[in-house]
């Protein structure tokens, strides 16, 4: 019986030490996609097309809060288009699903756009970042609602 309880506890002891292992890794994700967005954040307030590319997968597609979807092209073609000035993530929060990835946001930015008339945008977003075979973290989709704040 006294071992039958030693054999028991050691389980428990076990699953204990899994189950810590795996939130400390998905809190490593959690800071990792984070990361990501920020860079992403840095590419808009900077019109830098090189620090978002690596970002996108190849089949990447994006919803803009007027309903455009866009391609991976498409959207580093948008980015150059529009003057930026200092856009923040107010908010910003990463929910790991295994290899899968949905962080979601709020964007306030004040930019110009290709006419040249200043806009304020608040934008609810939502990317979903997936681990490719190599390892890395890439958005495979993004969605954007204009929100009233």
């Amino acid at each position: 019986m006294k071992r039958t309880w030693i054999l028991c506890l050691i389980g428990l002891l076990y699953l204990a030490s899994v189950a810590s292992s795996q939130a400390q890794q998905t809190g490593g994700i959690e800071k990792a996609v984070a990361a990501l967005e920020e860079q992403w954040l840095q590419a808009q307030n900077t019109n830098s097309p090189d620090l978002l590319t690596p970002l996108l997968a190849d089949k990447f597609v994006s919803t803009s809060p007027e309903g455009k979807v866009s391609s991976k092209a498409e959207t580093m073609a948008e980015l150059k288009s529009y003057v930026k000035d200092s856009g923040t993530y107010p908010a910003l929060k990463v929910i790991v699903y295994g290899d899968t990835a949905i962080a979601m946001g709020i964007l306030k930015v004040k930019q110009k756009d290709p006419s040249g008339k200043i806009v304020d945008l608040n934008v609810q977003w939502t990317d979903t970042w997936v681990k490719m075979p190599n390892a890395k973290w890439q958005c495979v989709a993004s969605h954007a609602s204009s929100i009233k704040m």
